[in-house]
Order: structure tokens, then C-alpha cells, then sequence
């Protein structure tokens, strides 16, 4: 990777659906360039997906919380149990293996108080091995940037 394909990843994260003779006009290369260098950073696994963020107010998932999780048991059994689990909800939007006094963070948006319950009683602590969790309640986001800038 060189200095123009950091640009053009830059780009693409403001903006993926931008014209490709905008990002050649931005980058002061050809179309077939900017063209050649996105395929080859999908092809390399650089660029991984495309996707569209919605407006979490208007799609009543605005309830945001970070759950942490303690599980019971540590076997590779278990870990890879509830991670499968955890891949079917879809009110987790991510889900973090980590260190420290618990051994999962997850990322959950609902509609409000009353359906974090039931996520809680019906979907979460119905996964096997869950020690126990802890919820913190997102207040307002401060940043939240899915780009990574290189």
C-alpha cells in the first residue's frame, strides 16, 4: 500500500458512493488508475465490505448499551459456544472478546428501556455459561467513527 491508495481508503470511508472519476479528480489519477487500485484493495482483503448506516433514531434502535459479560467457564468449548450464540441476536451490533475483569463487551441497540429487558430475560441470559453482566447505558454517542484511518 502506498501513500494514494491511504488516500483513496480515506475517501472511500467519507464517501464509498462517490463516482470513480471523482476519486481519480481527487487523487489526480486516471479512472482506470483508482478503478484497478480499489479491486486490487478488495481482492487483498483491505477493503472488506461496503455498507449503508441508517439513522439509529429512525429505525427506533436508538437505546444503546454496553453489556459486559462474565461466562462461567473458560474451555474453548464454551467461548465458541456462546460466541455462535451471540452472532444470532440482532439486537448486538458488535461483540468484543477482551481482557480484564470480564471477558466479553457487546454493543446492543433497541428501542428503549422496556426491550433491553427483554432482550435481557428472553435472549441474552438464556445463552449458556453467562456468569453474570454488567449494563452501562449510552447517555449520548461523543464520536462514533466506524472509519479507520491509516
Amino acid at each position: 500500500m502506498d501513500a494514494l491508495d491511504k488516500q483513496l481508503i480515506q475517501l472511500l470511508q467519507q464517501d464509498c458512493k462517490k463516482t470513480t472519476k471523482y476519486y481519480a479528480d481527487q487523487l489526480q489519477l486516471s479512472k482506470t488508475a483508482v478503478y484497478e487500485r480499489i479491486r486490487r484493495l478488495e481482492r487483498t482483503g483491505i477493503i472488506t465490505d461496503y455498507v449503508a448506516l441508517v439513522d439509529k433514531e429512525k429505525v427506533k434502535r436508538d437505546f444503546t448499551v454496553l453489556c459486559q459479560i462474565r461466562l462461567v467457564q473458560h474451555t474453548k468449548e464454551n467461548v465458541l459456544k456462546f460466541e455462535r450464540e451471540v452472532l444470532k441476536l440482532e439486537e448486538v451490533s458488535e461483540c468484543f472478546h477482551v481482557g480484564g475483569d470480564y471477558d466479553y463487551i457487546l454493543k446492543i441497540n433497541v428501542e428503549d428501556m422496556k426491550s433491553y429487558r427483554e432482550f435481557m430475560v428472553t435472549k441474552l441470559t438464556a445463552i449458556n455459561n453467562i456468569g453474570n453482566t454488567q449494563s452501562s447505558f449510552v447517555i449520548s454517542e461523543v464520536k462514533n467513527r466506524p472509519s479507520v484511518y491509516i
